[in-house]
């Protein structure tokens, strides 16, 4: 199977009978790890005849796709990115019908209709506002993947109920599928569409595979003898070859190098000095190294002795570095500044001279609240780095989080994390069923539900729970949960019991932190933060709840006490 995407494309666009064509279309074939991280993007836009400037909104939408998607972090989707680039556009073109003279006729500002093709990994990603069209040939007939957003009044009367620009907000339809090596997909506007039948395209498409060029054009001109008043465009696409979905498409070719032998101190190895090691375990060995031409101190992490012959291994340990050069945050690890040609496979980061928080944690069992909720307030700024570029962690625990001498909270290590752009593409990415450590993992992940922003929300919550208690929120339940049934009898423990010094409102919001559910836990992280800051008032003292909500189990053991007492006396009476 072959290791990248490949296409052939065909295009034309014609005025036709009219004296200005309105219609833009255009496609960006990338290469390299653009091609692996974006995909290939194709796209149509139509202008309404109605407007005398809504050719400049159709070559504006068109031409800020193909510029801003690329633009957009390779750690986000494809959907993501897709949708905040056209909204963009939407907004602008609105902006300028506001600003012109049709201010008050929408019809004659600058509107366009808009559909895109993202083939990327082996999927299709297909956008679309308006009534262009993209289709899929299947053997003789073609299939329409995209609905027409027109409203019909009468035979002879309908309009254009949704297109770029028409209003301030658009909604744009979204659909996601497979492909395969020979698919053949066609955008075409409705100067094209409604004037050809499928047999015409189909035939014209088979006989002239070698000139998809040609078949596009002879499909126009068929559509233009045949009666079309309209400007014609229309786009052939033809999936010649898939990647095989391989992690190796996102990181460079480093994957192909050699891991290191272990480093003694003193050593020299790759321009650096080492200084002494800081770390070692089953997964990697963490040195402290001295950059020999900027005199930086460094720490070098290469694979384990044990695991370096595991090809997923050492793919995930490279995409660590990759993650690590797509977050600026000072909450997050950064990597070091690399200009030198690598020999082996290695990573450089800055150096924290301090110490990780699970130290910290036995250096000072009873903090105060205060400086609890700075912590907890830092990693939240760094996990929030995270989810920003679609990614989750899916490791916080007190060894992955340092804490410098200056009091500055780092999250570390992102082996275990989860990039949604890389995911949608790579099958393999996610195989571990729980990637990260099983005492801060949200229950979601054992039972093998969504993951999402909320399961890194729980990991902190625990983190907060421990730092102040000791413990752990449900002690080791979670790790033992196989269903849904095991999850609804999991029981949250008061922080307070062993801690008293914990007002009630900071228990409820960890509760709230650290909920079974994903979905009444936090919706945000400044959410979190806030209610450890102060009283939440919708966050009601579980004293006050009843205890069908507060313990359901309790409640029906109780109620089903009662009742087998009442039938007892009924018996005892009738005897």
């Amino acid at each position: 199977m072959a290791d990248k995407l490949t296409i052939s494309i065909g295009q034309c666009s014609l005025k036709g009978a009219k004296e200005i064509n309105q219609d833009f279309h255009g496609a960006l074939l990338p290469s390299g790890l653009s091609l692996a991280s974006k995909g290939i993007a194709i796209a149509i836009a139509d202008g309404i005849s109605s407007s005398s400037v809504s050719q400049i909104a159709a070559e504006s939408t068109i031409k800020s796709f193909l510029t801003d998607y690329y633009c957009t972090p390779d750690t986000w989707t494809v959907k993501t990115s897709a949708l905040r680039v056209i909204g963009a556009s939407n907004s602008w073109a609105y902006a300028q019908t506001k600003r012109s003279r049709h201010v008050h006729d929408l019809d004659r500002g600058y509107v366009c209709t808009f559909s895109a093709l993202v083939l990327k990994g082996r999927s299709a990603h297909i956008f679309h506002i308006g009534d262009s069209r993209i289709y899929r040939l299947s053997g003789t007939g073609l299939e329409q993947l995209t609905n027409d957003h027109r409203v019909v009044l009468s035979s002879s009367e309908n309009y254009l109920g949704r297109a770029v620009g028409m209003a301030r907000n658009v909604e744009i339809d979204y659909r996601g599928l497979n492909i395969a090596r020979g698919d053949i997909f066609i955008l075409a506007t409705d100067g094209v569409y409604e004037h050809v039948d499928d047999k015409f395209v189909a035939r014209s498409v088979a006989e002239n595979t070698d000139d998809p060029d040609l078949a596009a054009s002879l499909i126009a001109k068929e559509a233009l003898a045949r009666g079309s008043s309209d400007n014609l465009t229309i786009q052939i696409v033809r999936i010649e070859t898939v990647p095989d979905g391989d992690l190796a498409e996102f990181i460079d070719t480093r994957h192909t190098l050699p891991a290191p032998p272990l480093l003694e101190a003193r050593q020299e190895f790759e321009g650096y000095r080492i200084v002494r090691q800081l770390h070692g375990n089953h997964r990697s060995h963490i040195y402290l190294a001295r950059d020999l031409e900027t005199g930086e101190k460094v720490a070098l992490k290469i694979p384990s002795i044990d695991l370096r012959e595991d090809e997923a291994y050492i793919k995930r340990f490279l995409l660590e570095e990759w993650i690590a050069r797509r977050i600026s945050n000072a909450h997050v690890l950064k990597p070091a500044e690399q200009i030198r040609a690598r020999n082996f496979i290695y990573i450089a980061n800055e150096y924290i001279k301090g110490q990780t928080l699970a130290q910290w944690m036995i250096d000072n069992p009873e903090p105060d609240i205060e400086t609890v909720r700075r912590i907890v307030e830092q990693v939240a700024k760094g996990l929030r780095a995270f989810h920003r570029k679609e990614m989750l962690h899916q490791d916080l625990r007190p060894e992955n989080i340092m804490i410098d001498q200056d009091g500055t909270v780092k999250i570390i290590d992102f082996g275990s994390a989860r990039v949604a752009g890389v995911a949608e593409v790579s099958p393999t990415f996610d195989k571990e069923q729980v990637p990260g450590t099983l005492q801060y993992a949200a229950p979601e992940y054992f039972i093998g539900e969504p993951v999402s922003r909320a399961s890194d929300f729980f990991s902190l919550g625990v983190i907060a729970y421990q730092i102040l208690t000791g413990k752990l929120p449900y002690g080791a339940q979670v790790s033992r949960i196989k269903t849904k049934a095991q999850l609804r009898r999991l029981r949250y423990v008061s922080a307070r019991k062993s801690n008293p010094q914990i007002p009630d409102w900071v228990d409820n919001a960890l509760q709230k932190a650290v909920h079974p559910d994903p979905f009444k836990r936090h919706e945000s992280l400044s959410e979190l933060v806030a209610d450890l800051r102060a009283p939440n008032p919708d966050l009601i003292d579980s004293a006050a709840q009843p205890l069908a909500e507060r313990d359901p189990v309790a409640f029906w053991q109780g109620v089903s006490l009662i009742l087998a007492m009442i039938i007892l006396v009924l018996l005892s009476m009738l005897r």
